[in-house]
Order: C-alpha cells, then structure tokens, then sequence
C-alpha cells in the first residue's frame, strides 16, 4: 500500500532514498543572544533524517528579516558554525537537508528588528496579525505587528543581495541545498499577492510586475549556488498573516510558468491545512504540472493514503508530513509498517528547551 512513497528519486545532485518530506516548522529554540542554531536542534534534525529530505526551519536572511522571537539566523559567521553543527549531524545519519530562506518583511515588529520600522512591498499594515518578541520572560509576548514603509529601489537591491548572500552561507553551513520561503504572508508573498502591494512602479499592478520580485531573488541565489540546488515554496490559497491575492488560480500559474523558466528544482506547495479548510481546485494541480517540469512538493493534512494518491496521479513527486513529525522522529517507518502515530502536545511547539522538541521516542512495539 505505501509502495509510492518508498521509491527513492533524483533532486539535483541528491539521491533521495523516499518521497517523504518533513517541512519547515518554525520552533522558537535558537540560542541567544545572537538566534544560533544549537546541539539540541541539531539533535532534533538528526532524529528525523529518515525523510527522504528535510527542509530545516525558516531562518531570517538579515535582522530586518526577522519575525519572531527566538528564530535562526544565517547571515552571521556564528549562525553559519551553528547551522554546521545540524548539517553534519543530519548527514552523519544519512539524511538530506535544505534550508529554508526567510524575510518576513511586514510580519514582524520593531523590538524583533532593533527598533527599526519593517519594510514591505507597500506601506500596508497586516491586518489582526501578532508576532511574538522576547519581553524577558520564558514566555513569548505577543504583539500587533506595525505599518511597515514600502521598499525603496534601492532596498529591493540590498535584499535580493541579501538573500544571494544567505544562499551562499548556507551552502558553507552544509546545506544541500536552499528553499526560498515565498509563502505564507512573508515578504515576498506582500509582493505577489494583489491585496498586499500596490506599487504603481515595475514590481507592482500586473501578475508579471507582482512576480518580478521574486524572479529576481531567485535568479540571484541561483546563479551564486545552481539552480539544482535552489527550491521555491508557495502558498496560492492561504490568507495567512493577511496577504490575499484576487486571482489566485491565474497569479500562482504564472508563477510555476516562471519557476519552470528559471529551472529550479522543485516547487513545494503548501495547501491551506485548517479544519474545514477548502480543499484544493483539481484543475489547479493539474495547471501547475503542466506549467513546472521539476519536482513538486506538497504539503497539508496528508495522510497516508491521500499521499500515495497525490504521486501515484503523478500530481505530486513528493509530500510534505508537517505535524507528525514533532512527535514521530521515526515517521517513514511507522507509515511503512502501518504503526500508530504519536500526538504532539502544542504547548511545546514553540520556545523552551529539548522537552516537546527531542523528547518524542521512536516506535516500540
């Protein structure tokens, strides 16, 4: 029953031993000062390198890239030592990981930031959005995030150098390779989407002017490290952190035509994952596998069976298994011989220490 997903496959360079994903999951346990990854997260990674690939945490590409309390960076020489201690770990164990790229440009505030007002693709407020900042306390404070000014020519110069820079560190921090966080409401999803950017300038208005942002950040950090190394995730259908896109079937389209132009590796679509939630248009799917050549990836509420369906239409290459793997670091060998799976407790997900993060045990019968 779960032959699809054992079958090993080519990303790149990378021979992936299954088609079983895990995510990036934000867990708020960098080492301050100075958010460094740490011996405990490099314990985490270890523990679940059975995923065919694992893409680490979203880690800010610069101070002003940061939204929340507690968060990785990689754009420090002690950041980038500190990501080496996870790559070495995840690989001694066999596995394969990615990092994920993050600017969160509006979702964040100034005490994240030192003092400094966020930036964005316009000066918009995102709307009953919070962040969390560090108010001294084991517990995360969490605040309204504040208006942020629209991006200068000149800053959507600096950060798209800034994402090439990051790429290149994590390539010297062991990283297979790089996955650019287009998703979710963070910065370069404010200039897709239509309700978030109303530039009136060449990264504003049409779709085409809306993808030009992200056009150029990939092509930076594919030309500093190979498009084979260089993989892009979106999110078409969520509102998440208040960015909304009009014609979202026609937007994200667009998008995949362009990724595919731009020869990246693999496309990672996270699907919205709510109770409820809508399920994704067929016709949707079947746009975006004709529009990308490459590997894609989903991720949302993927249960065994639903997965194996997702590649065996040939729809999907590989899928993402977001929340069981917090508590099952074992999950590829318990979907294949069908054992339980483990529930993660939800007051540990973020901030704290090694309980609730290294703590989950493998399956004993």
């Amino acid at each position: 029953m779960t032959n699809a997903l054992f079958q090993p496959m080519q990303l790149g360079n990378l021979t992936l031993k299954n088609r079983i994903v895990m995510p990036p999951m934000t867990r708020s346990r960098a080492t301050q000062p100075g958010n460094l990854a740490n011996d405990m997260m490099a314990q985490y990674y270890a523990q679940r390198a059975s995923a065919g690939l694992i893409i680490a945490e979203g880690t800010q590409i610069s101070e002003m890239g940061q939204g929340y309390a507690w968060t990785p960076g990689i754009y420090s020489q002690e950041q980038i030592a500190g990501w080496k201690k996870v790559t070495d770990a995840v690989h001694a164990k066999g596995g394969a990981i990615f990092a994920q790229l993050w600017h969160v440009g509006r979702v964040t505030h100034p005490d994240n930031i030192s003092g400094q007002q966020p930036i964005s693709s316009s000066a918009l407020k995102a709307e009953n959005v919070k962040v969390f900042i560090d108010n001294g306390t084991d517990a995360p404070g969490f605040v309204d995030v504040v208006e942020p000014r629209e991006m200068t020519k000149q800053d959507i110069t600096d950060v798209v150098a800034e994402y090439r820079q990051a790429a290149l560190n994590a390539v010297e921090a062991g990283f297979d390779g790089i996955e650019l966080h287009a998703a979710n409401g963070y910065l370069i999803n404010q200039f897709i989407d239509s309700e978030a950017n109303n530039r009136t300038d060449e990264y504003g208005g049409s779709i085409e002017n809306r993808l030009r942002f992200l056009g150029e950040v990939v092509e930076a950090m594919t030309d500093a490290i190979g498009h084979d190394r260089v993989g892009v995730r979106l999110a078409p259908f969520t509102s998440l952190n208040g960015t909304v896109d009009k014609t979202p079937i026609e937007t994200y389209t667009a998008a995949a035509v362009l990724l595919d132009k731009l020869n990246v590796v693999y496309m990672h679509i996270a699907e919205v994952d709510w109770d409820d939630a809508p399920e994704t248009p067929a016709e949707f799917k079947e746009a975006i596998r004709d529009a990308f050549k490459g590997t894609i990836i989903y991720a949302g509420r993927y249960n065994t069976e639903k997965a194996e369906h997702a590649l065996t239409s040939g729809l999907a290459n590989m899928v993402s298994f977001g929340r069981p793997f917090i508590s099952n670091p074992d999950l590829p060998t318990r979907i294949k011989h069908g054992y339980p799976l483990a529930q993660h407790d939800p007051n540990t997900l973020f901030g704290g220490a090694e309980q609730g993060l290294t703590d989950y045990p493998e399956y004993q019968a």
